[in-house]
């Protein structure tokens, strides 16, 4: 089902259907400060083995996850003084950072060395969402794996539309990606550049 809502001031009443959807263990697509996500609670084992599954994605690639706020990545990840100066400096921006994982993130979300990438977009809707759920969603391209990213929302209704519960429209959006950047060594490592800047990272 397509739901449209507002980029600047989300309203609150379609916020909470979202939520309540995600609650009972709903999938949805939704605008990033990138591309669209499709997505679902962390906590959802079923929608996750769902997304891999609409996705035809690999399983030894498991998916990032957006946070609310730097507080909230704090909950899910181990992150020393200079993770945190980059994110608060960069952050809610166009990066996945990659951190040492806390007990808190579920086992599907984790590497094998035990990190998550973990977003905080510049995207009030998500955002909301995340917010109003109390806990984060899983964020991957809204697009079938290995084709590119898909940046209008009623293109990804008629391709997933019956795999989803909800597909919000916030508009075009780009067919970019996020930068991915780890933050687990002695110096930021870039995974992917992506259209969040990395020049700072040499």
């Amino acid at each position: 089902m397509l739901l449209t809502l507002d980029s600047e001031h989300p309203q609150p009443h379609q916020v909470a259907r979202v939520v309540d959807c995600l609650k009972n263990g709903g999938i949805i697509a939704y605008p990033t400060d990138t591309t669209y996500g499709i997505g679902c609670s962390i906590f959802n084992k079923k929608g996750i083995e769902r997304i891999y599954l609409m996705k035809g994605r690999e399983r030894r690639k498991p998916f990032s996850f957006i946070c609310s706020s730097l507080s909230e990545v704090a909950h899910y990840a181990k992150v020393g003084n200079n993770a945190f100066k980059i994110m608060k400096r960069f952050l809610p921006g166009p990066y996945t950072f990659v951190l040492e994982a806390t007990r808190d993130v579920p086992d599907l979300l984790l590497t094998r060395q035990k990190t998550a990438g973990i977003r905080i977009p510049d995207n009030r809707i998500c955002l909301d969402v995340v917010l109003a759920l109390g806990n984060p969603i899983i964020t991957t391209s809204a697009n079938l794996s290995g084709e590119d990213p898909v940046g209008d929302p009623l293109i990804i209704e008629e391709t997933f539309g019956h795999q989803l519960d909800y597909v919000i429209d916030g508009g075009l959006l780009t067919t970019d990606v996020s930068s991915v950047v780890a933050l687990t060594g002695a110096t930021p490592e870039v995974l992917r550049a992506g259209v969040g800047d990395v020049s700072w990272c040499v």
